[in-house]
């Protein structure tokens, strides 16, 4: 009976906090939607709302963080048990890096509108926003249901981003040779652009969280990656 009880015990820990993730990665998904429409609508509230919507994210990776390890000292899991636990802590930190990409996006809102430039925001854009915001909800989806081709097929469209990633970095490197008055607003872009892109890089993590979940091993073929843009700019600080 004690052994049934410890084991019904650690049921409910590990439901709850697989319930906190879900959650997070839930507001995650909106904060990146919500980002992305008030860059098309020019919508300064929303981009508010969702820079002040970050730390509650926030709030949730320590949340978790306090959760697994109490979850460890007392219930002491073990083999297939202590993955899931810790798959849930390294999916949390991924989501919380993936807020933050969110407010950066919402940050730069206030300097586009400044440039009123924001209405130039292409099909690219709002395509690879659209891709990264799916790869984010299949990952989070195949977790739960412990698919692996559906984690697979995550992967797989990270390939898809890179491209329409380098697309767009031409595209705005174009405008900015044709016309240097549009340099600071292309470059937001382009950072606004490197931020979507970073997210799909996490959701492909995601799911190869999930993988290592059901199979015990980590995905053993090369990442598909496609990002040659010959200008990185993503290793400036990025605030």
């Amino acid at each position: 009976m004690k052994t049934e009880h410890i084991s019904t015990a650690f049921d409910a820990d590990l439901e709850h906090i697989q319930a906190l993730m879900l959650r997070m990665g839930g507001l995650v998904e909106t904060a990146l939607h919500d980002a992305m429409t008030a860059l098309q609508q020019g919508d300064l509230e929303l981009a508010e709302r969702v820079k002040a919507g970050d730390r509650v994210i926030d709030d949730l990776e320590l949340e978790i963080g306090a959760e697994v390890e109490r979850v460890i000292a007392l219930r002491a899991p073990t083999a297939g048990d202590l993955r899931t636990v810790l798959s849930v802590l390294t999916m949390a930190s991924t989501l919380e890096r993936c807020g933050d990409y969110a407010r950066n996006m919402a940050k730069r809102m206030r300097v586009l509108e400044q440039f009123r430039y924001a209405s130039t925001l292409n099909g690219t854009l709002r395509r690879m926003s659209r891709v990264v915001e799916s790869m984010l909800a299949d990952a989070l989806d195949a977790y739960v249901s412990r698919d692996l081709d559906k984690a697979r097929d995550v992967i797989d469209r990270d390939l898809e981003v890179d491209q329409l990633y380098n697309s767009l970095f031409r595209e705005l490197l174009t405008h900015m040779m044709e016309d240097p008055r549009t340099i600071a607003p292309a470059m937001h872009l382009h950072f606004i652009a490197k931020n979507i892109e970073r997210v799909g890089d996490h959701a492909t993590n995601l799911s190869e969280q999930a993988i290592y979940l059901v199979t015990g091993e980590r995905p053993d073929d090369a990442r598909p990656k496609q990002d040659v843009t010959s200008l990185n700019l993503s290793d400036l600080r990025d605030g």
